[in-house]
């Protein structure tokens, strides 16, 4: 079935205190190759990284007792798990800050897609603090914290589409035109450590240069994993993969596809099987938080 987008837009004009309607895009992986792993056991990679016009929204209130809260539900994520509330106890941490913050998340990105919604949201949480707070840390040192929450947050912060390498610390500009995309959730959480776990997993893909490499030429290496330890996933490039060539995003569950117009985009998501959700999405040039008076 087809979705209300949820379009991403700088947060609402801020009230003393407080920021609402904060936007956390997803992102597709164009490609993702598995170049190497590491002694620690992290995987060193290489992918394209694409923001899209569409997310969760967060909002935020600040707390003077230093106490750090999660104001909403979010079914099968405890508040202690919640990548938004790490991310900002880890800022409070690292910054010796005295406030806390209230933080609402309006959760619209499936969970375990392969989408970065739980990256996204840590992300956006710490360019919102770093302005409510008043600690003024700037982009560099945002990254820096936000590796230590995940390898695709310092993506979210660089806020636009990127060249990614290494773990997740090394990011290259693209100049991407714009597109518009099909994203198909066929309805599993694909975890990711289970799928970079996988003896199966590709580990030694020769690196490709950020100038000249073709999409036509790079793949998803953790995809065949994903196919074969979920058969939804393989269901539902095969059902996408009719209307355009289809590639599933990150560690899945999610499939894409880019078309030529969003009435095109729409043709497709209408006709979507029922045990599905499907959405159309544009490209989004540059993160609506770099956008706004918050960095």
């Amino acid at each position: 079935m087809g979705n209300t987008l949820t379009t991403m837009r700088p947060p609402a004009a801020p009230a003393p205190g407080r920021l609402d309607g904060c936007p956390a895009p997803a992102k597709l992986n164009l490609f993702l190759h598995v170049t190497g792993q590491r002694p620690d056991g992290y995987h060193l990679l290489q992918s394209a990284f694409r923001l899209l016009d569409w997310g969760d929204t967060l909002d935020f209130a600040v707390r003077g007792d230093g106490c750090i809260h999660r104001s909403n539900d979010l079914p099968g994520v405890p508040e202690d798990a919640d990548l938004a509330v790490r991310a900002a106890q880890c800022l409070q941490r690292t910054s010796g800050c005295a406030l806390g913050v209230d933080i609402t998340v309006h959760k619209h990105l499936p969970m375990g897609g392969g989408l970065g919604g739980g990256s996204s949201d840590a992300a956006t949480t710490l360019m919102a603090l770093d302005r409510l707070w008043g600690l003024d840390l700037g982009h560099e040192r945002l990254r820096e914290t936000g590796l230590a929450l995940g390898a695709d947050v310092p993506f979210f912060i660089y806020g636009r589409d990127a060249f990614v390498e290494g773990i997740g610390e090394s990011l290259q500009p693209l100049e991407l035109p714009p597109a518009w995309y099909v994203v198909v959730a066929p309805g599993a959480g694909v975890p990711t450590a289970r799928i970079f776990a996988s003896p199966e997993l590709t580990r030694n893909t020769p690196p490709v240069r950020v100038h000249g490499f073709t999409l036509s030429r790079t793949r998803n290496d953790l995809q065949p994993v994903a196919c074969a330890l979920y058969p939804e996933v393989a269901e539902a490039l095969s059902w996408l993969g009719q209307f355009a060539p289809a590639r599933m995003t990150g560690s899945g569950a999610c499939v894409f596809a880019a078309v030529d117009s969003a009435a095109h985009a729409e043709r497709i998501v209408g006709q979507c099987p029922a045990r599905w959700r499907a959405w159309r999405a544009s490209s989004l040039a540059r993160h609506p938080m770099h956008g706004s008076e918050m960095m």
